[in-house]
């Protein structure tokens, strides 16, 4: 999945929304985008971020709120 970006976010914050933790997912999606190194902390608008699905994002059951 490649995520883009919205002014003021941060890697924590977009690993929080995308999988519900940053637990272990911050340090993933490094791996994946070396090239945020060279990014603020605090990142501007448009940067595009591949985030890799885990088996936590694949296995979780889907709750529906009318069924």
């Amino acid at each position: 999945m490649i995520y883009i970006t919205k002014d003021g976010e941060t890697l924590d914050y977009i690993c929080w929304i995308i999988y519900g933790t940053t637990k272990g997912n911050v340090e993933r999606v490094l791996e994946n985008n070396p090239h945020l190194a060279n990014q603020p902390v605090v990142f501007p608008a448009g940067i595009k971020i591949e985030l890799p699905q885990t088996e936590e994002n694949t296995n979780q059951q889907k709750i529906k709120m009318w069924q």
